[in-house]
């Protein structure tokens, strides 16, 4: 006999299966209308949660997988020790993969912690809307997200208050005399490149700047496209360049050089993330540190709780970025 999956009771009750987690497992944001409806469908098909799912949380694996979206982000290094660090203390082991901003990649790294039976997983999202953590929910097994967010808002997560760090960061190239910003953004569907536009919107209203589109460029989180993006800037002749991370920045002043420009001299450039680890690159700059291995012990603490079975709403903590330069 073929076995009934959450899925096929979603498919019954005309919901998502991350909706049928939620219903058979009380959450709280489900209406008792919709819960019915998926009992129901439960029910009538005679769906029997996963036995192997239920009994994850005491079985003996004590493996937590980390799955980041660019392992050649520096960003990533110090957030994963502070992971590993909070992991070891508890007697956990950890399995670091990188998807490459890729959503077929991190599906297939998904897959394998639950073939795996990992105890739990930490993830840095490919995609607001379309990375799937259905299969963890069908499994039984945590995740937390880190830096980036999903659209369901009933996963614990991680992260930094970028439209506050962001906002500062005009404040300060103003307050050295820049009028005329321009701001390279990361990709559409990332939550972090959308409150990093927030918050640079917010800083050119709170000083009395006005928003001009055309001083926005997108870039892919990457050198060559902070490249591509300071390129078509510059020709508007902007007075500061702040850059949405720390790789684009480096493919930015590539591209500030190229043109013969100095920074600050010519024109001001400010950034997200600690760029120490790039030598002589960060004099003169307005950057945005963030906490980054306390990003990765916070989110292993809190898989952890959850890995012990503990039962709490979902659980966002947000760390502040430290604007410096």
């Amino acid at each position: 006999m073929t076995q009934i999956t959450i899925k096929d009771v979603a498919l019954a009750a005309g919901v998502s299966p991350s909706t049928v987690s939620r219903a058979l497992n009380g959450g709280p944001t489900v209406a008792s209308a919709l819960r019915d409806r998926v009992q129901a469908a439960a029910r009538e098909l005679g769906y029997r949660p996963n036995s192997q799912a239920r009994s994850l949380r005491t079985r003996a694996t004590t493996v937590l997988g980390v799955i980041i979206s660019d392992i050649t982000n520096p960003f990533f290094t110090s957030m994963v020790r502070g992971a590993e660090d909070a992991a070891s203390r508890a007697g956990y082991s950890v399995v670091l993969a990188n998807t490459d901003e890729d959503l077929d990649k991190e599906q297939r790294y998904l897959e394998v912690a639950a073939a795996e039976s990992m105890a739990g997983v930490i993830l840095s999202p490919a995609s607001t809307t379309r990375t799937s953590i259905d299969l963890m929910r069908e499994r039984g097994i945590p995740v937390v997200t880190i830096d980036r967010r999903l659209r369901t808002a009933d996963v614990d997560r991680v992260g930094v208050n970028n439209v506050k760090a962001a906002q500062e960061a005009v404040l300060r190239l103003v307050a050295r005399g820049c009028g005329r910003i321009g701001f390279i953004a990361g990709p559409a569907d990332v939550t972090t490149a959308a409150d990093r536009l927030a918050g640079y919107k917010h800083g050119l209203k709170a000083a009395g700047l006005p928003y001009d589109k055309r001083l926005v460029a997108r870039g892919d989180y990457r050198i060559e496209g902070g490249r591509a993006a300071a390129q078509t800037l510059l020709s508007l002749e902007p007075d500061a360049l702040f850059i949405s991370n720390n790789l684009m920045t480096l493919g930015a002043v590539a591209a500030i050089r190229e043109r013969g420009l100095r920074y600050p001299g010519d024109i001001a450039v400010a950034a997200f993330d600690d760029m120490s680890w790039a030598l002589g690159l960060a004099e003169e700059m307005t950057l945005i540190a963030q906490p980054t291995y306390d990003i990765g012990r916070h989110a292993a603490e809190l898989l952890l709780r959850r890995v012990a079975g503990e039962r709490f709403p979902p659980s966002h903590v947000v760390l502040q970025g430290v604007v410096r330069g």
